[in-house]
């Protein structure tokens, strides 16, 4: 290869703008990277084990331990290498778009001696792959599986390594220096020299063809530093230090990217938002900033997209994928024209063509060819792609292959290929396949312009993107202010974190308050409105209130845990406090600590749960008033306890961050131990997918919000998934609808409510439309199902307590056929207001389930027996276009509608039977009487003098023609038509305001 002529654009480039894709594309393949680290800082050890990725991921069973690096072939766009801590690369073959994938590597190399840090394929031959390990660099020839050299003069942990564009020369880097030199027995020796003040982690690039490297480390006081270090053929001493350049995210591994065509190296931190892009000019040396792009999600890894895959009709010469937390972002560095479709030569150069230049043996020997180049012009780019002899494609895919037309072996040959193979080793692309590959044209799957396979169909679209929750684009709403219970005065803000705040069931809520006496509140959710001023009827609970919860199954009777390490139980009047309760019905004696929280027994009757200071956990049956059980085994404070659904199991999480499961009938000590959320701050649990699963919400060691699923009949395994969330300083509260499987998950002074739907399989947690209020509220408490309206496709209803306002908030499903009752969304629920059996019956072994019912109103039909619509054309017959009428035919039809409606009317008019005087019966200007016409209100008219008498008789019948002058007897412009005296206007005077109309009739006649 050439060195590369870098493009200098000095004022292009101090426009350049940077644009984050607006949409989020999920993806699991990703382009392959221009230089090394991009990949590898988009994989983190902890997102890529066995079973922990999203949807159809190439890697998610691939090995028995952590995948470390992976790396892309930069002929093969299939042909994926992979590290691991199990010292093995594999190679693997991925499929065509629709396609299985893979259940075995195509080849595996190693064992290596240690963990695999870190690959790279060669830049000019095909079949040639760097491993890192440890101290050592191995250049590996894939198609025979055996190493070609081990360099292991590292004196310390390989951090980096990078090859030079020609393939000539390797860099690397480690904990305290950095060394480059040739990789071949031919060439000159290795060279080393002292890297990065700082030992931590850093990133070793070549800048393109040049003899420059850019090193991007950490300096003496730990902040990122990106740091020139040396021209090649002078003496490898630093550059000063004035040079250098230190970012604005200190503390944070650097992940640097660079594309030898335009001289731009991108920058990002992991854990940042911003992307930093520089210009770099290796002959100066220059490091010239060009922009900075902040960009919405924080960056766990970075890549470049391919040259061949750029809309180079934009102006665009660069685009970067930032790998989020959940998503894949394209961000694209435009330079803005005047001019768009057109393309701009000076932009874009011919660049490295996807043809390798030589075989792994071939360079080995001594043949430094280099990859030809390849026009960027939609018109003149190449058409064939290459597939890499190392893995034969029937060998791999032949079980799970299902052939196509798109997938046959086709060959087609163009001046630009054959210009590009001019260069090379090779005369075609079809002389490295094996008999059993082929070569596909792109032309006939992805267009001219583009480097990739074609899009995948909407199946493979699914897979691609993995799973969606049906709920994904569920509502919250706050309801009508009618339903709001308001000026709540005097609450209490200071209940245990172990408590909900409030609690409420389907008649009326119970709110704690700031008094003294430990006083509780008793709402009717039937009474909405505004409370009165004055003194409401309570509670007098006499201590303070650690914990309340109300009886399943006895809506009437509230028990509550004071700080007096005892439980009291009320009953609450029918319809109602109407006066202050001061003596509970029992109470319950057993704690010798202050209780944290209580629970009922979902399933029997008159069984309540209590956990301690004291660390154990009591069962107490209340229609004796006994402490039944007593549970052991806890060696911290109890943070949270649940009862399984089927009330046979009781689960806990504690301080010590162990998650703990008890039989209590079985054994007063727990069942199994696992390892819970970290962090002394607190933890909720609750059991989800039937009671084969528990969900845990905590806090990670930096105190982010995390929640994390266990199975439980495995819990010293570990969590299945772990999902962060956000940093905030309250625990996330879970409730979990069995129904549809959505949990709820906020926290007291939150402003948000997330939603996920949970499911057995992975990825676990499906995300959904998260609801927003306008300010923190104060507790957040589910209602029973059966008060939601299933008219409206509501599948959750909770209650808001903010500063002074207690406000319902119902979560509905947007649907089309609400008048059909949705059966998808709402199953037979349990019938959780009826005990399946009692508490001696329980404790003795027994159990029973509860039965379930429909929520189904009697007058509505279930959507799956809704009439099926005939599903409309997509495509429309070639006979409509034929029987279609032009726009002439269409307004004749028009025309001949309306008169066949109006009918052919030819009735004589009005004035056709109008009869008019004779000839003789008209007299001449000199006569008695003039017939003038007067306007009236309008001024003096104009004189209209007749040329003459004129008047036409005609037949009954015939047409009317009409005279020259005004016809008689009618009025013009409006006026008046009156007789005046022909004597009385003196002789010789002109007309007055009135104009002589003509000859006027003889006396006795009808004057006009």
């Amino acid at each position: 290869m050439q060195q590369s002529s870098l493009l200098a654009f000095p004022a292009s480039w101090a426009c350049l703008s940077a644009t984050p894709g607006s949409r989020k594309v999920h993806s699991d393949l990703l382009p392959r990277p221009f230089s090394h680290g991009a990949l590898r800082g988009a994989s983190p050890p902890s997102a890529c084990q066995a079973g922990h990725y999203k949807g159809r991921q190439t890697s998610a069973f691939l090995f028995p331990d952590v995948v470390t690096d992976f790396d892309f072939s930069p002929f093969d766009q299939l042909l994926l290498a992979t590290g691991s801590a199990d010292e093995t690369v594999k190679v693997w073959r991925l499929p065509q778009s629709g396609q299985d994938m893979p259940s075995s590597a195509g080849l595996t190399l190693g064992p290596g001696g240690g963990p695999v840090d870190m690959l790279q394929f060669h830049p000019t031959a095909d079949g040639i792959l760097a491993s890192g390990t440890g101290k050592r660099v191995t250049v590996w020839d894939m198609e025979h599986q055996q190493p070609l050299t081990v360099l292991d003069s590292h004196g310390d942990q390989l951090q980096s390594l990078a090859w030079k564009r020609d393939g000539r020369l390797l860099g690397t880097s480690c904990k305290v220096s950095v060394s480059h030199g040739p990789p071949r027995p031919a060439s000159c020796a290795l060279q080393s020299v002292l890297g990065h003040e700082n030992n931590k982690d850093s990133r070793l690039l070549w800048m393109g063809s040049s003899d420059c490297l850019i090193s991007v480390g950490f300096s003496q006081v730990r902040s990122s530093l990106g740091k020139w270090l040396w021209h090649y053929w002078d003496v490898p001493v630093p550059l000063p230090a004035a040079l250098c350049w230190t970012p604005s995210f200190p503390c944070r591994a650097a992940i640097p990217l660079y594309d030898a065509d335009t001289g731009l190296l991108v920058l990002a931190g992991k854990g940042e938002n911003l992307l930093y892009c520089f210009e770099v000019a290796p002959a100066q040396p220059a490091l010239t900033q060009v922009t900075q792009c902040w960009t919405e999600g924080s960056t766990r890894g970075l890549a470049t997209v391919p040259r061949l895959a750029l809309d180079v009709m934009a102006c665009e010469v660069l685009r970067v994928l930032q790998l989020t937390d959940t998503a894949l972002v394209p961000v694209s560095y435009v330079v803005p024209r005047k001019v768009r479709g057109d393309f701009h030569e000076d932009l874009f150069p011919d660049c490295t063509g996807t043809l390798p230049a030589t075989g792994a043996q071939a360079w080995w020997a001594g043949d430094s060819q280099q990859v030809g180049r390849v026009s960027l012009h939609p018109a003149r780019r190449p058409t064939e792609t290459f597939t890499s002899p190392i893995i034969a494609c029937t060998r791999l895919q032949a079980a799970s292959i299902v052939p196509t037309a798109d997938t046959g072996p086709t060959n087609t040959n163009t001046d630009t290929d054959a210009d590009q193979s001019e260069g090379s080793g090779y005369s075609s692309p079809s002389s490295l396949a094996s008999p059993g590959s082929a070569t596909t044209s792109l032309s006939a799957s992805t267009g001219p312009s583009s480097g990739f396979a074609s899009s995948p169909s909407q199946k493979s679209l699914q897979s691609i993107l993995g799973p969606s929750s049906r709920f994904r684009h569920a509502q919250g709403r706050v309801l009508h202010r009618d339903m709001h219970l308001t000026n709540l005065r005097g609450l209490s803000l200071t209940t245990p974190g172990e408590c909900d705040g409030f609690c409420a069931n389907h008649q009326r809520v119970a709110l704690p308050l700031l008094s003294a006496g430990g006083q509780i509140a008793i709402l009717e959710l039937s009474k909405p409105g505004r409370l009165p001023d004055g003194a409401i009827p309570t509670i007098q609970n006499s201590v303070a209130v650690a914990d309340l919860s109300w009886d399943p199954f006895d809506p009437q009777r509230l028990a509550v845990a004071g700080e007096d390490a005892k439980i009291r139980l009320w009953r609450i009047p029918e319809g109602g406090l109407q006066e202050t309760l001061q003596e509970p019905e029992a109470v319950l004696q057993g704690h010798t600590e202050k209780i944290y929280s209580i629970r009922f027994h979902p399933v029997a009757s008159d069984l309540l749960v209590s956990s301690s200071y004291d660390m154990t956990v009591r069962i107490w049956e209340l229609s004796t008033g006994r402490e039944a059980l007593c549970l052991q085994g806890h060696t911290d404070q109890i943070f949270s306890l649940a009862w399984s659904p089927d009330g046979k199991k009781l689960a806990t999480v504690s301080k010590d961050g162990r998650l703990r499961l008890y039989e209590p009938r079985r054994s007063p000590l727990p069942q199994q131990e696992g390892p819970g959320p970290e962090g002394a701050r607190g933890a909720r649990l609750v059991w989800v997918c039937g009671g084969d699963y528990l969900l845990v919400s905590g806090f990670d060691s930096r105190s982010e919000r995390r929640i994390l699923l266990y199975q439980a009949q495995a819990l010293p395994k570990g969590p299945l998934s772990v999902l962060g969330l956000d940093v905030a300083p309250s625990t996330l509260l879970p409730f979990y609808d069995e129904d549809t499987g959505v949990v709820f998950l906020t926290g007291k002074g939150d402003t948000r409510v997330f939603l996920y739907e949970v499911t057995p399989e992975p990825p676990y947690f499906l995300e959904c439309n998260s609801f927003t209020s306008s300010e923190p509220h104060k507790g957040f408490i589910f209602l029973p199902k059966t008060v939601c309206e299933v008219r409206e496709v509501e599948f959750a209803r909770a209650l808001r307590l903010g500063q002074s306002t207690l406000e319902p908030v119902a979560f509905h499903v947007p649907r089309v056929k609400k008048e059909y009752f949705q059966d998808d969304i709402y199953p037979p629920t349990r019938v959780w207001w009826e005990p399946a059996l009692g508490a001696s019956a329980w404790l003795s072994g027994e159990d029973r389930q509860q039965h379930r019912t429909s929520l189904q109103p009697a007058d509505m039909t279930p959507v799956s027996r809704a009439p099926k619509e005939a599903p409309a054309r997509k495509f429309v017959p070639a006979s409509v276009y034929l029987q279609e009428k032009s726009d002439e035919q269409k307004k004749e039809e028009l025309l001949s509608a309306m008169v066949a409606r109006l009918g052919n009317r030819d009735d004589p008019l009005p004035q056709d039977s109008f009869e008019g005087v004779d000839e003789d019966e008209w007299v001449g200007a000199g006569g008695e009487y003039v017939c003038v016409c007067e306007t009236l209100g309008a001024g003096p008219a104009a004189p209209l003098t007749p040329p003459g008498l004129r008047r036409t008789r005609r037949d009954p019948g015939t047409p009317r023609t009409t005279p020259a002058g005004p016809r008689r007897g009618r009025r013009a412009g409006g006026g008046a038509a009156r007789p005046v005296p022909a004597k009385g206007r003196p002789a010789g005077a002109a007309p007055g305001p009135a104009a002589a109309m003509g000859p006027v009739p003889a006396a006795g006649r009808p004057r006009y």
